[in-house]
C-alpha cells in the first residue's frame, strides 16, 4: 500500500489527464437531457393513458 502523500501525487497527476468538457459542450448535453427526459415523460404519460382507456373499456364489457 502506498502512503498517502504518494497516494495525492498520483491522484493529482491522473486528474491532470482528464480532459473536462467546455461550457457549450456541457450546456448542449445537458439542453438534449431535458429534451430527452420530456419526450420520454410525454411516450409513457401516452402509453399509459391509452393503457387505461383499454382495461377501463374491457372491464366495462364484464360489468
Amino acid at each position: 500500500m502506498a502512503n498517502p502523500l504518494e497516494f495525492l501525487t498520483q491522484v493529482r497527476a491522473e486528474a491532470a489527464k482528464v480532459t473536462w468538457p467546455s461550457r457549450r459542450e456541457t450546456l448542449i448535453t445537458t439542453a438534449l437531457v431535458i429534451v430527452m427526459v420530456i419526450v420520454a415523460s410525454i411516450f409513457f404519460v401516452s402509453v399509459d393513458q391509452a393503457l387505461r382507456m383499454i382495461v377501463t373499456f374491457i372491464l366495462s364489457l364484464v360489468h
